[in-house]
């Protein structure tokens, strides 16, 4: 996980940097597009300052793990590949579920930009049942997994 935390770090602090000279930038630039000199370009600024935040509310979630589990091969100076070798995990061969729940996100989206709510909780209600689909599809039917 040092890997991933150190990376998520170096973007987090990027993206406060590259904020604050956007924001320089766009309050000492007389360019029309900006509005009068001395006046900030917010939105850029602030979309840049959350993307700092998200990056570092990932960063901190991989420093937490990080610092709880031993290290993996891949962090220590003396791993190899063939330590890291075998089983990686069930990967689905083929699922409809996806579809069903990209669907009722943008169900949701619509809700949300023409602002009807009774879209935006039936679009929510669908939601929840392709996650539900989607995260139980290989405990029930005909595709369940394991002894039968």
């Amino acid at each position: 996980m040092k890997t991933e935390n150190r990376l998520f770090a170096i973007v987090a602090v990027s993206m406060f940097v590259f904020a604050a000279i956007y924001g320089y930038w766009t309050w000492e630039n007389d360019n029309p597009t900006y509005g009068r000199p001395g006046e900030v370009e917010w939105v850029g600024t602030i979309a840049l300052i959350f993307s700092g935040l998200l990056a570092g509310m990932v960063w901190l979630v991989f420093w937490v793990i990080s610092r709880r589990i031993d290290p993996r091969p891949e962090d220590r100076p003396d791993g190899e590949i063939s330590d890291v070798s075998g089983e990686v995990g069930f990967f689905s061969p083929g699922s409809y579920w996806p579809l069903g729940l990209a669907l009722t996100a943008v169900l949701c989206g619509l809700g949300l930009v023409f602002w009807l709510p009774w879209l935006m909780v039936a679009g929510g209600a669908a939601l929840m049942l392709a996650v539900g689909g989607l995260t139980f599809e290989y405990y029930t039917g005909t595709r369940k997994l394991g002894p039968q």
